[in-house]
């Protein structure tokens, strides 16, 4: 097929991204439905599967709601307008949320029992002297947090919150008739989530027992409504729009307008009724028609409501035996605890993979920073922390050191903006300066820039990642860090604040691209350049590993280089709108995706440029929002050491037949074939080889040591 003829912009190359989402939710399922996992593993990854639906419907439901609200009929990338978008993702989510309860009802509750946890699925199961227990504990723990909430003419139908766990019930006067329509008043209670959802029953100690926090509300319910018969009770819970709306134009206060915009969020209008199987159908028409909500917005669950308890699960004492032993992140090879991190980088450029290696070396960069009388600035980007951030603290006792101490606080970090803003106002306290970035983007880019005085002048050391700066979710998500103390790097950092604070735009820069004005056009340039390497006959290769592909020009610049010829291999860990296996267009192009104990979220992209290979990171994937809405870096990965170590990295994942998913031509997904192939998972091999590396540089330093020590102490009694 012709370059010069074929139309890659064809509505017809392209996959709808929500539906995309969805199958990559089922590959996350599918993890929960692997016989060869450990038992709790499997819950974990049931559970992440019910928390990445809801934020799903919370955000991306949400908005096609509004968009069609508003009348807007624009078609998608594949062509599908946000009605059209609805229609579809209707039943591919109705199948989603069937599997994921036939996994848990036929596989999972099944093997819990013959591991010893057994989950009492109703409380009409218990036995007298466990019913005898669940009283007393709803009388002791439970009665005092509840507060019930009946509905006549004088008290309105209330507020049901975003994502809580509620029991509907009809209730009518006793002594009248249940079946009177007219003598049958609706009545709820809020499931209390400051109470453990799972509730342990006593036992011999030979098994362990639980029971659900509503199931025991659901038996006790007749004490909240004493002048009542109860006629029937049932839970369901309520999924509201928590896309929040800013005007950052005609905002005066970006702070206090985020904060009183999450007020509104457990007022958004309601898009998802989860209500169990069975429910009375007269209780589901008072619900509906008070939101109000359609047909096609209700879902009738065969099991419990809201399976993100399956974690709380996971976390239960005495089962180790069925999870996967915790994975310790290894110490940096050549990085000894304590030591100088500014003299350590001066030696060279420093690549960490993280959870693989541990985040410790960016927390004592920042730490050392923070305590450096030569240090006289500190500067950083902050997106996501985590609760209790050891970074934050350096960075507050720098600025209490004196330090001149700049902090951009991303205050629209979806679902983590109120983290945030205490935050902020607690750097601003601290004395730090605060800013919340540019109006109308996202501050997403991960930087950190220390400006110290030395013997030979002014040096700057500069931190680049792809994840956030959170001690926690470096534990669980896979990254990429680069320290340096480049002088261009350095040079592009302070641009990069000065941009940032000040509005600054440099004339030129050294080696960092920035989007969103250069980073769209760097990547196509990067592409196009293979296209043409490989027009003419030369390498060209590309193998780009990100979280999401979604952007049509980056798409068709892929197609277009693919159709002369480059191999495309790409590692997309969720949404790709992109088709393999077209003729004459995808032919050369695989897509794979990773989903293991880690969270992929590294972004590597490699670009074989006629042999001469340029390796880049960065915090953008290949979406719309990062590369035309958002503030984002890519850097370059230059050390031949450090080239290395990336390319292994890609090679690893793109030989792995464990844990990944292959991309077919009809646009699903499949494990590799293994036949002939040895069995290979990289997320295990990263940690082998982590924990290989640390151990021979720990026996290299005893050796050391006992060379060492004698001569110190010659002629000495050790």
């Amino acid at each position: 097929m012709s370059e010069k003829t074929t139309d890659f912009y064809s509505l017809d190359l392209y996959t709808n991204r929500e539906l995309s989402w969805i199958l990559f939710n089922r590959r996350v399922l599918s993890e929960a439905r692997d016989k060869t996992l450990p038992l709790f593993e499997r819950l974990k990854f049931l559970s992440i599967t019910a928390s990445n639906l809801d934020e799903f419907f919370m955000i991306r439901v949400a908005s096609l709601k509004d968009m069609v609200h508003a009348g807007y009929e624009k078609p998608d990338i594949a062509g599908l307008s946000p009605k059209e978008q609805l229609s579809a993702l209707g039943p591919a989510i109705r199948g989603l949320v069937e599997l994921q309860y036939s996994t848990y009802n036929r596989s999972l509750l099944p093997m819990l029992e013959k591991n010893g946890l057994h989950l009492i699925r109703t409380h009409e199961d218990l036995t007298e002297e466990e019913a005898a227990y669940v009283d007393r504990y709803f009388e002791e723990n439970v009665y005092p947090v509840l507060t019930p909430m009946a509905v006549d003419s004088s008290r309105p139908f209330p507020l049901i919150r975003n994502k809580t766990l509620n029991i509907a019930a009809l209730v009518c006067k006793k002594g009248a008739k249940a079946a009177e329509e007219e003598g049958v008043e609706f009545a709820t209670v809020q499931v209390p989530g400051v109470l453990s959802r799972i509730v342990a029953l006593p036992t011999d100690g030979t098994e362990k027992k639980v029971i659900l926090l509503e199931e025991v509300i659901e038996r006790n319910i007749q004490k909240l409504f004493l002048n009542y018969a109860i006629v029937c009770a049932h839970p369901f819970r309520l999924m509201r729009n928590a896309d929040l709306s800013i005007d950052e134009d005609e905002a005066s206060d970006l702070l206090k307008e985020i904060e009183k915009q999450l007020k509104r969020r457990q007022w958004g209008e309601a898009i998802r009724l989860e209500a169990e199987t069975g429910m009375d159908k007269r209780l589901l028409s008072i619900i509906r028609k008070e939101l109000p909500m359609g047909t096609e917005d209700v879902y009738q669950i065969d099991g419990p409501l809201d399976l993100t308890f399956l974690m709380k699960m996971y976390a239960l004492e005495g089962f180790d035996c069925l999870k996967t032993p915790a994975y310790l992140p290894q110490p940096v090879p050549g990085l000894l605890p304590g030591c100088d991190m500014f003299e350590e980088i001066r030696k060279g450029d420093l690549l960490l993979h993280h959870p693989y290696q541990t985040f410790a070396p960016v927390v004592d960069f920042i730490r050392q920073a923070a305590e450096d009388p030569e240090v006289l600035a500190i500067k950083q980007t902050l997106y996501r922390v985590s609760g209790n951030s050891p970074i934050i603290a350096a960075l507050a006792r720098a600025a209490e050191n004196g330090k001149q101490v700049t902090v951009l606080v991303e205050l629209k970090a979806r679902f983590d903006e109120e983290h945030n803003i205490l935050w902020a106002k607690m750097l601003e306290k601290a004395g730090c300066h605060v800013i919340y970035g540019l109006v109308g983007l996202k501050t997403h880019c991960k930087i950190i820039l220390v400006v110290r005085r030395e013997e030979d002048g002014i040096r700057r050391y500069v931190h680049l990642g792809t994840g956030n700066y959170n001690d926690t979710t470096a534990k669980l998500y896979t990254d990429i860090g680069l320290l340096t103390c480049s002088e261009a790097m350095g040079e592009d950092a302070t641009a990069v604040f000065n941009m940032l604070s000040g509005y600054s735009e440099p004339l030129l820069w050294n080696k960092l691209t920035l989007a969103p004005l250069w980073l769209k056009d760097r990547f196509l340039y990067l592409i196009d350049r293979e296209r043409k390497y490989a027009r003419d006959g030369r390498p060209a290769r590309i193998i780009a590993k990100v979280n999401s592909l979604c952007d049509r020009e980056i798409i068709h610049g892929l197609y277009r280089a693919a159709s002369c010829g480059v191999r495309i291999d790409l590692i997309v860990r969720g949404i790709c709108s992109l088709k393999v296996g077209i003729p004459g267009i995808s032919e050369n192009i695989t897509v794979r995706s990773i989903v293991g104990n880690f969270l992929e979220h590294g972004r590597i992209f490699y670009f074989e440029n006629n042999e001469n290979s340029e390796l880049y990171c960065g915090s953008a994937d290949w979406m719309p929002r990062n590369l035309e809405r958002r503030v984002e870096i890519l850097f370059p990965v230059e050390k031949k050491e450090r080239k290395e170590e990336l390319l292994h990295i890609l090679q690893n994942q793109l030989r792995d037949t464990v844990k990944a998913h292959e991309l077919q031509p009809d646009g699903t997904y499949e494990k590799p074939d293994r036949r002939g192939k040895e069995s290979f998972s990289c997320q295990e091999a990263f940690c082998e080889e982590a924990r290989r590396l640390a151990a021979d540089e720990g026996e290299a330093a005893v050796s050391q040591s006992r060379l060492f020590l004698p001569r110190m102490h010659q002629g000495e009694s050790l």
